[in-house]
């Protein structure tokens, strides 16, 4: 059930009236329902994937906790008739045992992505590098996969460390897992602060729906307006690269640009919105990415979930862990600066390519990970670099000029990067990237060029006017939330925005008979 479906906006007309005329008891039971009917509408594969990850996340946590209150219980018990190297055998005991549960969940759970998202692509490696029929094949990625994963895998590593509570109703875990509006492209949610608001008991408020209903409307904006209609020329552009070379490739990063940013953010507005429909806060993933000044301030403000997840899971645990400590000591002769360094760098190269295999199978999702992991360790070994020229010229450095070239910097280099996203190949997208400094065709770009690629200039010029709009509300966010400035006007003033939004979807966007609503692009990841 897309988003952009007639079928989904009919589910929310239904379920958004049914939340609230039910006892506020059962709300998160018809909230469990409608995740049960939205994920059936995604095929009975999908549901018994989901299905399984909830079972056994459910199961490993209460058996980890079963295993910490059962060590409470034993050390309290032994601590007036056993010695104190008895009592921590006991208590080793019990955590190998938690860990064993913790590491068989992760084998179920991260197994069942790797082989839907990476069996086949493996299979056809070992097939050419063995030279032997290809075993495997593609298998339909279950919407959602990716994330839901992530979320209970999270869930699962914060039970095992204590810093959550283990939730013993099953049904009330399922509803975490299988919350809809985040199956299709994230944001990827903590237990901790989702939790309990999909749990409380919510009161309608005539405020709240409005607010959510101008982020929704916002989130259709962008994605039918500006990101299905410039996805159609991004695909004719990565379709030919021997044709749509050179100066066309600039043209396809800037689309492209543009267009994953409209699709992307327009995804996670409409499931902001729809959390606020009943009641809950999702978490935001963007803070203005296309304003920062460096590739690492950038990954702190896009799919901000994302890097946290990776940050609290898997590089804070891996830079702290006993093989790395041990590099740290046994690289001490190289220097001191090298000791602190390596494990550090490996950690960051590690999670980058980990990110880079997150997105996809094709080597090209590996080779952009780590091509941004090294872009960020070269960033921060000239770091002493910046800081001289910063001194030296500090006038130059603290003017708009040069804050705005290095917004413009941040954001060709990672469209650079991002090509690897749009090709099938590593070679295709560095020639590409190659054949911009090689291949000057301007002449043929604007010489009947661009409009080969599916547009209209009608097309090009509502595109272009959707883009500034996203830039004009960005700037203007910079000093409060534009919808908590729009609500303060009333709602009378509310309710005439989103009036004018909906009514630029209707004549402006892609979509009705004869157009094939597309699906999000984070949902492929």
């Amino acid at each position: 059930m897309l988003f952009t479906s007639w079928a989904f906006l009919l589910f929310l007309a239904v379920l958004v009236p049914l939340y609230y005329l039910v006892p506020k008891r059962v709300q998160w039971i018809v909230l469990l329902l409608a995740n049960a009917v939205f994920v059936g509408f995604a095929g009975l594969t999908g549901a018994i994937y989901l299905t399984a990850t909830i079972v056994t996340v459910y199961l490993a946590t209460r058996a980890i906790d079963a295993l910490f209150r059962k060590q409470k219980e034993t050390i309290a018990a032994m601590k007036a008739t056993h010695t104190k190297e008895e009592r921590k055998k006991a208590r080793l005991g019990f955590e190998r045992k938690r860990r064993i549960v913790l590491i068989a969940c992760l084998c179920v759970n991260v197994g069942i992505l790797f082989v839907l998202k990476y069996g086949a692509a493996i299979g056809r490696l070992s097939a050419s590098l063995l030279h032997t029929p290809a075993f495997g094949q593609e298998l339909a990625l279950t919407m959602g996969i990716s994330f839901y994963t992530f979320s209970s895998i999270g869930y699962l590593l914060d039970v095992y460390r204590e810093t959550v509570e283990t939730q013993k109703n099953p049904f009330k875990l399922a509803l975490f897992i299988s919350f809809f509006p985040l199956l299709v492209q994230g944001p990827i949610s903590r237990y901790d602060i989702l939790g309990e608001q999909l749990l409380a008991p919510h009161t309608f408020s005539g405020e709240r729906f409005l607010s959510g209903a101008l982020r929704i409307t916002w989130g259709y904006w962008k994605k039918l307006i500006v990101a299905d209609r410039l996805l159609v020329a991004v695909k004719a552009l990565c379709a030919r690269p021997q044709v749509y070379c050179g100066d066309f490739v600039f043209v396809e990063m800037l689309l492209y640009a543009a267009c994953l940013y409209a699709d992307f953010t327009g995804g996670i507005d409409i499931t902001i919105g729809i959390g606020e429909w009943f009641g809950v806060t999702v978490e935001e993933n963007f803070f203005r990415p296309y304003f920062s000044k460096n590739i690492s301030e950038y990954w702190r403000r896009w799919h901000m979930t994302l890097g946290e997840w990776f940050k609290r899971y898997v590089y804070y645990p891996l830079s702290v862990s006993k093989p790395m400590r041990m590099l740290s000591q046994k690289s001490r002769k190289l220097g001191v600066g090298v000791s602190r360094r390596l494990p550090v760098y490996l950690a960051t190269l590690l999670v980058w390519a980990l990110t880079g295999v997150w997105h996809g199978s094709n080597w090209t999702f590996l080779v952009w990970g780590l091509l941004n992991g090294i872009v960020i360790l070269l960033s921060e070994e000239c770091k002493p670099l910046y800081a001289r020229f910063h001194a030296r010229f500090p006038r130059l450095t603290e003017s708009v000029f040069y804050r705005g070239f290095t917004v413009i910097r941040t954001v060709l280099l990672l469209s650079s990067l991002r090509l690897l996203d749009c090709y099938a190949t590593v070679k295709d997208a560095f020639g590409a990237f190659f054949s911009m400094f090689t291949t000057w065709n301007w002449g043929a770009v604007f010489r009947g060029g661009i409009q080969s690629l599916g547009l209209s200039w009608a097309d090009y010029g509502v595109a272009l006017f959707g883009v500034l709009a996203m830039f004009a509300l960005s700037m203007a966010q910079r000093k409060a939330p534009i919808r908590k400035r729009i609500m303060a006007h009333g709602t009378t003033a509310s309710v005439c925005v989103l009036l004018v939004l909906i009514g630029t979807i209707l004549v402006f966007g892609r979509y009705g008979f004869g157009f094939d609503a597309g699906q999000f692009i984070y949902n492929r990841f």
